[in-house]
């Protein structure tokens, strides 16, 4: 027979520091794991762009495409630095004329939103008129602008209003029409308002919708400006790829798009800050989810 093993005491000190020694081992690992992922989802952006771009530049060489039809990156970033007066000044421009654009759609989209969200009434009623004004392609709409305000900004910037002001309205109004109609009866039981439940329910509730409008409507924003620069401005980038178009200079036509896609991913940026410092509450599902995903 074998020997029999000597029975481990419930409140043995040794087998205390073994557990104790391989917890701490476990929260070491899980710690480090977490600090490879954080690394690695920084520069991932970075590592795909750049093999975009790497890809670009071996297929046009490669192919010996001619720079007319696609120039190659090299060649683009060669009219950044050569143009990059005229593309600084412009973007600035249509940085501006964005912002000024995207903050009336804020201010516009979020009013309007509540309203929506507060009354079935409002929602069912509106909603034909908003999405119907929203189908009316926005190219057509610029030469009216231009008739009514002129050559310039002001038809830019109400562009820029215009195509951004429908995702911010839609998505306040879900957030707000979405809570829960049993939520809503026992705060009208406990002698809440409205006003209290759309201020203290509704509008925290909406804020993840808010600030996912926000990234899709500051990029669109930008489509917004550029078009009417395109068809009538007297600067900004749109007007700048206009008369690169009409020389024939294709590389600074694609540096014009190059600097616009760079505002829009700055902007988009901000608004993820923005969303993080304010909503982060609304992301601790998915953060338990990367933890279970390291631990399990």
């Amino acid at each position: 027979m074998a020997p029999a093993r000597r029975p481990t005491m419930p409140h043995d000190p040794a087998d205390r520091a073994a557990r104790g020694a391989a917890n701490a081992r476990r929260v070491q690992a899980m710690a480090a794991a977490a600090r490879r992922r954080r690394r690695l989802q920084k520069l991932l952006p970075w590592l795909v762009i750049l093999a975009a771009f790497l890809l670009w530049e071996v297929a046009v060489v490669a192919l010996k495409v001619d720079p007319f039809i696609l120039p190659a990156p090299s060649a683009i970033a060669a009219s950044m630095v050569q143009w990059w007066h005229p593309l600084l000044d412009n973007a600035w421009q249509t940085l501006m004329t964005t912002l000024a654009g995207f903050a009336l759609a804020i201010v516009f989209g979020l009013a309007l939103g509540v309203l929506i969200g507060s009354s079935a009434l409002l929602y069912h009623g509106l909603y034909p008129l908003l999405i119907g004004f929203n189908s009316v392609p926005k190219v057509a709409v610029v030469p009216v602008l231009v008739i009514w305000f002129g050559i310039g900004t002001v038809p830019a910037i109400i562009t820029a209003f215009l195509i951004s002001f429908f995702p911010i309205v839609v998505n306040v109004a879900t957030g707000i029409a979405t809570v829960e109609p049993e939520l809503r009866d026992v705060l009208r039981a406990l002698g809440a308002r409205q006003t209290d439940i759309i201020r203290k329910v509704g509008l925290p509730r909406a804020m993840p919708y808010f600030f996912a409008s926000l990234k899709i409507a500051i990029t669109v924003a930008f489509v917004g400006s550029i078009l009417a620069e395109t068809v009538a401005a007297n600067k900004g980038i749109g007007q700048l790829m206009m008369l690169a178009s009409s020389r024939f200079d294709v590389p600074l036509v694609f540096a014009g798009l190059m600097v616009t896609a760079i505002m829009g991913v700055a902007m988009y940026g901000v608004a993820v800050a923005i969303e993080e410092r304010t909503t982060g509450w609304a992301m601790r599902g998915q953060a338990d989810q990367n933890v279970a995903s390291l631990t399990g």
